[in-house]
Formats: C-alpha cells, structure tokens, sequence
C-alpha cells in the first residue's frame, strides 16, 4: 500500500520557473503507461497499468530498493533504454527543464551482464532527439551500486572515463550505504578524479552523519540526500563554509520511509543556515513526484518565498557539472527569464 502524501498545488510561478535537476535517476523515471509498453515489447500480453502501478508500492527503502530493481528487470534491449531516455527528456521538458544530470544504474546493467556498449549507443540516440525536440541539456553520470563492492564499481568507473568525452560528466555510488561505507570505494574515487570525472555520492541517506564525513573525503563535490547531517553541527558548518550542494530529494525522502514526516525535513534548517541546497525528484515515477511538484512542497510545507524558490533554483544551475562557459551561459538565460541581475 502506498504511503500518503501532501498532494500540494502548484503555481504558475512554479511551473514557469527555469530549473536544473541534479539528482535523477533514468530508470526511476519510467511512467506506469511506458513500464505496460515495455512489457509488451517482451511479449507480456496480460500486463495492465493496474499491474505496472503495483511495482511502484512499497513500505520502506529496502522495498523501494526490490521495486527499482523489479523495473530495471522490463529493460531488456538498446531501443528500451532510447525509449525511456526520450520520455523522461519530454517530461523535463514539461516542467521547464533546461538542464539534467542523469543517473544511469552502470551498476545493475553490467551486473545482469548487458551489452553495455549497445546500451550506451541507444542512451544516446534518446538524448540527441530530446535534446533537438526538446532543447535540454542533459549529462551522465555513472552510478555504481555500492553493496556490490568496490571491484564492480571500479568497472564502471572505467566505463565513465571511457565514455567521458561523451556527455558523461561524473561518477557516483548508490544502493544502500548500510552495507558498504565510502572508505571501500577510495580507490575508485581516486581513479575517476585523475581522469578528470566529476564526483558525487548518495550519503547520510539512510546511515549517519559518518557516512557524509566519509564521502566528503572521497573528494565528493555534491552530496545526494544529506539528510542525516542535521544531527551533526560541526558538519554542518563544514558544508556551509564549503558551499558542498545538497540534492534534496523531499519526496523520496518520506516515501522511502527516511524521514518520518515531511515537516521533520531539514530543508529548511540547512537554507536557513546556509548551505547550498537542490530541490530534485530522485525517482519521479517510483515516488510519484516531479521537480515542480517539490519546489511546491517547498513553498507550502516550508514556508519558501518566491525569492527563496529562485535562489533554489539558480542553485540547481551553479551546481551543475556543466563545463563553465555552458553553465554561465545558462545562468544567463535563467537571469533573463526571471529579471534577475
């Protein structure tokens, strides 16, 4: 049975606003309506949006974690992966998306001995329609499943610096850090900073603020989640004097089961203190959510002006791991389209 949630409206203002999102997974992305095409394409005749929509229930992380791998396990070719990445890039859009950074689950396709190769040549195909139909702007990053090890993540790291001069912008670990802390993977960290990848880490998600410290010393340049560095002030401190930015995930967050409640959030609390947080929607399909949907979660739980929402949103372009003349080029644009100087 899935978890109740506020069901907020959301503005013109909202809508309108020019984003980035940077926390993003492609294969959370993927709409009930496209999961009973793609069983189709597998030959499932009897798969109803009814059926699709069950995969999606959970009660906490680790059902959460079985329902993202259940809907990895419908991507059985190149053309699913072009499918789902022109889809998501059409929902950006809907959302005024300028900029993604999306997760690919390296990790899992390698561990269910896919034909990587093939995969990545398809992801592409999808992010050059979308980015002509479209006008995004999207980059990778490789994300490996960090209960899996440090030996299967080193693979995919080599897979991001052989592709990085392909619109792959970074490496990253996910999965469940109760499992396997950062101190295993650095190594790996190390590997993709010389060849020049940009780093990021899902921490202080479900573990404690250790678990943040550990990844600030993989050299991690953006924090995924952060939620459990509100119970350490000193870390705090850290990352508000090195402006580290935090994806927040709200949603994902409460439906995951990681935070109680949605007022027991520290979003507040950290844009209060200073730190350079992200508003960003994780898994919009899995958590029913969309990135407007969390800025109007922002607004009306927290209590976020619209001077608040466009500094959050100008952050989600200052984060990016755009190269320099392309992020300064769209935080041009972003000035343009809301006045700002």
């Amino acid at each position: 049975m899935a978890l109740r949630q506020p069901d907020p409206t959301i503005s013109p203002f909202i809508r309108s606003l020019p984003k980035a999102e940077l926390h993003l997974h492609l294969e959370g992305s993927i709409a009930p309506a496209t999961l009973v095409e793609l069983k189709r394409r597998r030959g499932v005749s009897n798969g109803s949006l009814a059926d699709a929509e069950q995969l999606y229930s959970y009660q906490d992380f680790t059902g959460f974690l079985l329902a993202f791998k259940r809907v990895t396990e419908l991507l059985a070719n190149p053309e699913d992966y072009e499918l789902i990445t022109y889809r998501l890039m059409a929902a950006l859009k809907a959302e005024n998306v300028l900029h993604a950074e999306i997760y690919l689950s390296v990790g899992i396709y390698l561990w269910r001995e896919q034909n990587f190769d093939l995969i990545f040549e398809a992801l592409e195909r999808g992010r050059e329609r979308g980015a002509r139909e479209f006008g995004i702007s999207v980059l990778w990053i490789f994300d490996a499943v960090r209960q899996f090890g440090a030996e299967a993540a080193r693979h995919v790291s080599q897979l991001a610096v052989r592709y990085k001069d392909r619109n792959v912008a970074g490496f990253g670990i996910g999965g469940d850090e109760r499992r396997a802390p950062p101190e295993l993977f650095r190594e790996v960290y190390a590997f993709c900073s010389q060849h020049g990848l940009r780093l990021t880490a899902h921490a202080g998600e479900t573990s404690g603020p250790e678990s943040i410290w550990g990844a600030l010393n993989l050299k991690a340049e953006r924090i995924g989640h952060g939620l459990s560095a509100d119970h350490d002030p000193e870390l705090l401190d850290e990352l508000c004097r090195r402006q580290i930015p935090i994806e927040i995930c709200l949603t994902s967050n409460l439906r995951t089961g990681c935070c109680p409640t949605l007022s027991d959030h520290p979003l507040r609390r950290y844009f209060d203190h200073g730190l350079m947080v992200t508003l960003n929607s994780d898994d919009p399909a899995i958590f029913r959510t969309s990135l407007c949907r969390e800025y109007a979660l922002a607004e009306q739980t927290f209590g976020f002006t619209h001077e608040h929402l466009l500094e959050l949103a100008r952050n989600s372009f200052e984060a990016s791991f755009l190269p320099a003349e392309k992020r300064l080029a769209l935080l041009n644009l972003f000035d343009a389209a809301t006045g700002q100087r």
